[in-house]
């Protein structure tokens, strides 16, 4: 299956994109995490399991699954020439300035490194000690650090792969990331996109890298095949919202005609939209009872004239409502994550509880852990396929998160 369509969020998953946790993650160490956006350290070995325990209930259900790291293997395969760019540009944005250094650096890399052992390798990120004894001979700077600096930092993000594009329709939003640990991530979607078979000259690009402003796919929900939910959050600024809004509306083969901005609150908690609020069946979503009031949601519609011309207006109506009306299902049941029970309630929201990912109507993965909401969501009558979590959920994001469809059925 080739390109890209996901109009919605529960249709069948038939493709999806994927990154196994490598050993960036052993590059993190407790005085960087705030910076690299990590609360813990997640064990490797471990942590490694339970994503191949979450990649073997996909295969189990339909699912054909790709990592991220196989798909630009196969981009330097096919296109050698396309690897001297790409690392210089990872270099230049990995905060490498001095030609000397990303030329000391790249010829570390392509000769100690080859096919996918380089683009792990680059995931990884690099340490002084690493590029031998004449790398300290570079600067007063380099000789007084540590041998154990990080020359380049790793990118221990990356398995969270909801995050760097969105799947909108048959195009993508390839994002401008809020944080700058996390920005170099999409340099890989970029050359995927452009140079590997299944995707180059078929997927229609509504938002770019370069472009200003912020905007993350945790925050993005295909609501219907016209309807777009995006939340303005910690991650996701309005204009951003405006700038896709306009690029769609004046698409003439994209379906959307709607989008909604949903205000959520602006911390760490609730990063994402996708972290408070996620759609499992036709009438059901999992919600956390703080966003069901009050709450702003504003509708974007192209103009009469000009459908870059947006028109916006504030929608005065309870959540429930506002679902019911742009799904068209007349009675929407919302499923509180820890249900009425609020210690619950926080305590599984901050292990994303409801961060589902649903891959058919009524059929959803979840982490095992969260299981007062995951008895709620059994009793609602939906298939919960539970995959394990002690790991992996360090991160701050669950199966949703670390899952990016790229082909839905329609």
């Amino acid at each position: 299956m080739k390109g890209i369509c996901v109009r919605s969020e529960i249709e069948p998953l038939k493709k999806v994109l994927l990154h196994r946790p490598g050993r960036e993650l052993l590059n993190l160490t407790p005085d960087r995490l705030p910076e690299l956006l990590f609360d813990d350290i997640p064990f490797l070995e471990v942590a490694q399991q339970e994503h191949d325990a979450f990649a073997q209930i996909l295969r189990d259900n339909g699912v054909e699954v790709v990592y991220l790291e196989d798909l630009m293997t196969e981009v330097l395969s096919l296109y050698p020439q396309v690897a001297e760019p790409f690392l210089y540009q990872w270099l230049a944005e990995g905060n490498i300035k001095t030609r000397r250094w990303q030329d000391k650096l790249y010829s570390y890399l392509v000769t100690n490194f080859k096919g996918k052992a380089l683009v792990e390798k680059t995931m990884e990120g690099i340490t002084l000690k690493e590029m031998g004894d004449t790398a300290h001979a570079y600067s007063l700077q380099d000789m007084t650090a540590p041998p154990d600096d990080l020359v380049v930092d790793p990118m221990p993000n990356l398995y969270f792969t909801r995050d760097p594009f969105a799947s909108v329709g048959t195009g993508v939003f390839l994002h401008k990331m809020r944080y700058p640990t996390r920005c170099r991530e999409t340099i890989y979607a970029d050359y995927i996109f452009r140079y590997h078979p299944d995707f180059a000259g078929l997927v229609t690009r509504y938002y770019d890298r370069n472009m200003e402003r912020n905007i993350e796919g945790g925050d993005v929900l295909n609501l219907t095949e016209d309807t777009l939910a995006i939340g303005i959050s910690q991650r996701t600024s309005p204009d951003a919202i405006e700038s896709v809004a306009k690029s769609l509306f004046t698409d003439p083969n994209a379906r959307i005609r709607t989008v909604l901005a949903f205000e959520i609150p602006d911390c760490r908690a609730f990063m994402h939209l996708d972290t408070v609020f996620t759609q499992i069946d036709m009438d059901k979503f999992t919600v956390h009872p703080a966003i069901l009031g009050p709450l702003t949601v504003y509708e974007l519609t192209p103009g009469d004239r000009d459908p870059a011309d947006l028109r916006i207006r504030t929608i005065d109506a309870d959540l429930k409502s506002i679902l019911e009306q742009y799904t068209h299902v007349d009675d929407i049941q919302l499923i509180y994550c820890g249900g009425d029970d609020l210690i619950a309630a926080a305590r599984e929201q901050w292990n994303d509880g409801s961060n589902t990912l649903c891959i058919a109507p009524g059929k959803i993965v979840v982490y095992q852990r969260n299981s007062v909401s995951n008895a709620i969501l059994r009793d609602a009558g939906l298939t919960v396929l539970e995959m394990p979590s002690a790991e992996l959920s360090r991160g701050r994001g669950g199966p949703r998160c670390m899952s990016m469809p790229l082909i839905r059925a329609e």
